[in-house]
């Protein structure tokens, strides 16, 4: 791994205040800990707030761009469902040839039958080499290993 490895993060965790909290003091502190460089879609977006009118093609374009940058995508995947956005990069990634580590710490289930998640998210995380994880410890070392050498 070199020593600015970037790591995109597709999440819906900047939605909310509570779930905004624990990405910023824990996933992002522990990832920068870890050694990678974060590209951070929602630092790049201050203005995606309630009552904020969002410009969807500028935001598109510029998390696009970032996940063209990345080594690696680390994917949160809790919610009854895949949010729809990280599904969306996921797929992106993954047509890009970026590996993708999920990240799952949800107990409800989710999917389809013998599938942790949506069973097409679930193809393009392990297709590229990647795995669903309900330990960050684990996706941090997934992550440094699908990225050495980059």
């Amino acid at each position: 791994m070199s020593p600015t490895t970037c790591i995109y993060v597709a999440s819906p965790l900047g939605f909310s205040v509570p779930t905004r909290l624990w990405y910023e003091s824990e996933l992002l502190v522990r990832l920068a800990g870890a050694g990678f460089e974060i590209l951070d879609p929602w630092a790049a977006e201050p203005g995606v707030e309630p009552g904020h009118p969002a410009d969807p093609m500028a935001i598109g374009e510029k998390n696009a761009r970032m996940i063209e940058r990345a080594a690696a995508v680390l994917a949160v995947l809790d919610g009854t469902d895949v949010d729809s956005g990280t599904a969306s990069e996921i797929g992106y990634a993954a047509a890009l040839g970026r590996p993708v580590v999920g990240f799952r710490t949800d107990l409800r289930e989710s999917g389809e039958l013998g599938a942790v998640v949506n069973l097409q998210v679930e193809y393009f995380v392990r297709a590229g080499g990647g795995r669903i994880t309900a330990s960050l410890d684990e996706a941090l070392a997934l992550l440094a290993e699908l990225c050495r050498g980059t």
